[in-house]
């Protein structure tokens, strides 16, 4: 069994630390060891996370965790709106708008992974308006792009070389 990390309080952790808290008080629901564990473990990645390694990274610390537990623990902090499910790459990520339910638009480079939660409500407009005109009530409000991120096409272009494709 290997010790917890050691991963210092940042404001965005404590923040949905507490909004965990008060969301788990408000409906009802107790903040048990393997939601704070979750939340806690996917606060510190650095990246979207699959149930899977998530499960490995939660095993490593006390290796009690489940496939069940994780998958369980995953959907209750998706209903609160904790976490947010990339359908394109099969990971979880915390959402950055904590304040309530939202439309939301992740932008996902497909070389490096980094993912960047944004809330554009022209984009949340125009496709709550493309349901309506097709006759579709939309329930999953997010919608996913992927293409190359800044830093990912400065390296690219840095190691370009004639000739190289």
């Amino acid at each position: 069994m290997r010790k917890a990390r050691n991963v210092s309080p940042t404001p965005a952790r404590e923040r949905a630390l507490r909004r965990l808290e008060d969301l788990c008080r408000e409906h009802g629901e107790r903040l048990t060891r393997p939601r704070r564990a979750v939340l806690a473990t996917l606060l510190s990645a650095r990246r979207p996370l699959s149930a899977y390694e998530l499960l490995d990274l939660l095993r490593a610390e006390d290796g009690k965790s489940t496939a069940a537990s994780v998958y369980r623990t995953l959907d209750f902090l998706r209903a609160l709106g904790i976490v947010h499910r990339l359908e394109s790459t099969r990971s979880f990520v915390l959402c950055e708008h904590l304040e309530g339910p939202h439309w939301v638009q992740f932008l996902i480079c497909r070389r490096c992974g980094q993912v960047v939660e944004a809330e554009d409500e022209r984009i949340a407009a125009a496709t709550e308006r493309l349901g309506q005109r097709l006759g579709f009530a939309l329930d999953q409000r997010i919608v996913e792009l992927t293409g190359v991120c800044e830093g990912c096409r400065a390296s690219a272009a840095c190691h370009w070389r004639p000739g190289a494709r």
